[in-house]
């Protein structure tokens, strides 16, 4: 037989890993993640109180925006809306998380420098998503006024929610109000949960993030429907005092994310002998230290 005649098996490529993938959690992996974020906040309290601070200015801004426009019966909903980008203000604590973790220097420069590094990132664009939720959440409030309380303007936040109490369609308005924000807020809670944390640590399209967001949800459902349930009884009392209480609440629950997220998502894997490559990190992520 001549070396013509030889045969070779065609050489297959190893499948790269999906991207996407996820690890099931309970109850216990949240508790943990709970502690370690407690940690990261002891660890670097002025960055969490400083970020804290950011958000809660935010809220009383537009509360009072809503009073200054004659609109004191949209303070609910939208202190609630302006709850759903809190992930995007907590950036800059998955930075600060990320950072004492891989043992790099927390300095004011290199923390605001990654946040400032995501206006050219994929991250933008799940601040685009964010945004196209709330829009649509502040439709579906002033739809279902329409439809249940007219066009009747309230002259305090008081009156508003006297009629809503006090009156059936006013009931009628708030029972089918919360279905459809709840409704919202686990969508948009399934599509960021994971995807911020994963745009900052990795260079990966925002798609690919929700998804592997949404994955994670689907994967494990009792346990990131009771940690949705824990972020958002702590963000609506943390408003309750003037917002005051996001001075704590949110570095908590933001350094809780980050770590959640490691133990959702496995490491991506380092280039091995084959020649294939993982996601890693992008050089807007390490920033300046």
């Amino acid at each position: 037989m001549t070396s013509s005649d030889t045969t070779t098996a065609p050489v297959h490529a190893p499948a790269r890993p999906d991207p996407t993938r996820v690890n099931a959690i309970t109850f216990q992996t949240i508790v943990d993640a709970l502690g370690a974020g407690m940690r990261d906040f002891r660890t670097a309290p002025v960055f969490g109180l400083f970020f804290g601070g950011v958000y809660a200015i935010g809220g009383i801004v537009v509360l009072m925006t809503a009073s200054a426009l004659g609109m004191p019966y949209l303070s609910y909903p939208l202190a609630v809306a302006f709850g759903l980008v809190g992930p995007f203000i907590a950036v800059g604590l998955y930075e600060v998380s990320r950072r004492l973790e891989s043992g790099q220097p927390l300095t004011w420069g290199g923390v605001l420098g990654v946040i400032w590094a995501q206006r050219r990132r994929e991250l933008a664009w799940m601040a685009f998503v964010v945004l196209f939720v709330q829009v649509m959440w502040m439709y579906q409030v002033r739809l279902l006024l329409a439809l249940f309380l007219g066009f009747q303007s309230f002259a305090s936040f008081a009156e508003f929610v006297d009629v809503v109490v006090t009156t059936p369609e006013g009931l009628m308005f708030l029972l089918i109000g919360n279905l459809v924000g709840a409704a919202l807020s686990i969508i948009l809670f399934s599509l960021t949960v994971v995807s911020f944390p994963m745009l900052l640590d990795r260079d990966v399209d925002f798609i690919t993030a929700m998804i592997t967001s949404v994955r994670s949800v689907v994967t494990s459902p009792v346990p990131m429907i009771g940690w949705a349930i824990i972020v958002t009884v702590t963000l609506l009392v943390s408003m309750l005092p003037i917002f005051i209480g996001l001075l704590v609440s949110l570095p908590i629950l933001g350094h809780t994310t980050w770590h959640l997220y490691r133990r959702l998502v496995p490491p991506a894997p380092a280039e091995g002998s084959d020649g294939t490559t993982a996601a890693q990190p992008s050089e807007a992520a390490s920033g300046p230290a």
